[in-house]
């Protein structure tokens, strides 16, 4: 079941968000987050009108999607950058599709033009999930990301909505 995230699911969205700051290229950044951290996130996302899409399987948040601006600039008013992430122990199962679908059909509803991707250039997995939605690559960023004792390459990824 999808559905708006609600304060009680923080907790699951803080687990989620940091593991895949610990174990994957997914996200550029090092430290885990704070649960207070994700809890101003929240809000932040509430006051801005952005959803927090959840995912719950037998009762518990396995994946959660959002999205924002793209840049903040007035120009870019029209482009909304998004984020998916899904519980470890669920991948695979097609929780992250599912959750795209719902956010494109958010996206498109609020009428927006443009939606982005940044994309870690070896993540296949979400790389072929973005294909599979018609997102087209338009372009890679070299060593623009250091982790894991690595450079790392971000792809960009677009959906030109209707």
């Amino acid at each position: 079941m999808i559905r708006q995230a609600h304060e009680q699911d923080i907790q699951n969205i803080t687990e989620i968000y940091n593991d895949t700051i610990l174990n994957t290229t997914a996200v550029y950044s090092y430290d885990p987050v704070t649960l207070e951290n994700r809890q101003e996130w929240y809000a932040q996302k509430l006051a801005k009108n952005e959803p927090v899409l959840v995912y719950v399987k037998d009762n518990e948040v396995v994946g959660f999607a959002t999205y924002g601006s793209f840049r903040d600039w007035p120009a870019y008013k029209n482009t909304v950058e998004h984020s998916i992430y899904v519980d470890p122990n669920t991948r695979k199962e097609g929780i992250a599709s599912k959750l795209l679908t719902e956010l494109i059909k958010e996206i498109e509803y609020k009428g927006y033009k443009t939606i982005v991707a940044g994309i870690d250039a070896t993540n296949e997995g979400s790389i072929k999930l973005h294909e599979k939605f018609n997102f087209v690559a338009c372009g890679n960023i070299k060593s623009v990301g250091y982790k894991f004792d690595k450079w790392l390459d971000l792809a960009f990824y677009q959906l030109i909505l209707k």
